[in-house]
């Protein structure tokens, strides 16, 4: 189960998200013209949701899929466009908001596509149900290595699998930038990005019961200027009866 952590850094993030960053995070998840860095940052997120989708099946009917933290929307339309049944869900009803406005016109029309069932809360909700398979994309990349551990715990059991998460890894340049951050006015600081090493969360993973049997099946690193991000696909193993 989560603890008070994840709460606390949870509730900072509906702030930055649903106060902060509205404006800016609106217009980088668009195709509205943005600074050289931001468009590192688009190509690079661009890059880590095609990587991410294609560690799932092209046919994806007929399975239930969470898009756990699922911002604008992207990763959501191109996983229902395949056919699946989309719970896209955030902690900010800004961003679900602004999803659901984009939603295309044509997405489940004629009999083809999934759906998507936009949601606000929390992604880690027992209540969401049971899934074939779950998406984390950049949603857990402010949290420490047992946060992120414990809310795989809590995941992984309505989950058939896969679960496809984004870490900050643990390189020098985020290192720096995580202390640099700090140094700023607390008023003007967002969220800070925790650097994370696969090593450690696999170890994290071990001393979770509900993650007996998970294993790290594949990762990939995504760098693209101020956008540096590592997948991790992780897979169940023989579930017992």
């Amino acid at each position: 189960m989560a603890n008070a952590a994840y709460h606390k850094r949870k509730d900072e993030l509906e702030t930055y998200f649903d106060r902060t960053a509205v404006d800016a995070w609106a217009k980088l998840t668009s195709d509205a013209p943005v600074g050289r860095i931001r468009r590192t940052v688009r190509a690079g997120r661009d890059s880590m949701r095609a990587k991410l989708l294609s560690w799932l099946p092209a046919d994806l009917s007929g399975m239930r899929l969470l898009d756990a933290g699922c911002g604008t929307g992207a990763l959501s339309v191109e996983a229902a466009r395949r056919g699946a049944e989309v719970v896209a869900i955030d902690i900010s009803a800004t961003l679900v908001n602004l999803a659901a406005e984009r939603l295309p016109r044509d997405l489940g029309q004629n009999g083809t596509g999934g759906r998507i069932d936009f949601r606000v809360g929390d992604m880690l909700d027992p209540a969401l149900g049971r899934f074939d398979a779950v998406v984390a994309m950049d949603s857990l990349i402010h949290y420490e290595t047992d946060d992120i551990a414990r809310a795989l715990a809590a995941l992984a059991p309505r989950v058939s699998g896969p679960i496809l998460i984004t870490i900050a890894p643990q390189t020098p340049l985020l290192t720096v930038m995580h202390r640099v951050g700090r140094l700023f006015p607390r008023g003007d600081r967002a969220p800070a990005i925790v650097p994370v090493s696969a090593a450690g969360l696999a170890r994290a993973m071990k001393r979770e019961a509900s993650l007996a049997g998970w294993r790290l099946a594949e990762r990939h690193r995504t760098t693209s200027g101020f956008y540096i991000s590592e997948a991790l696909r992780l897979l169940p193993g023989e579930r017992q009866a």
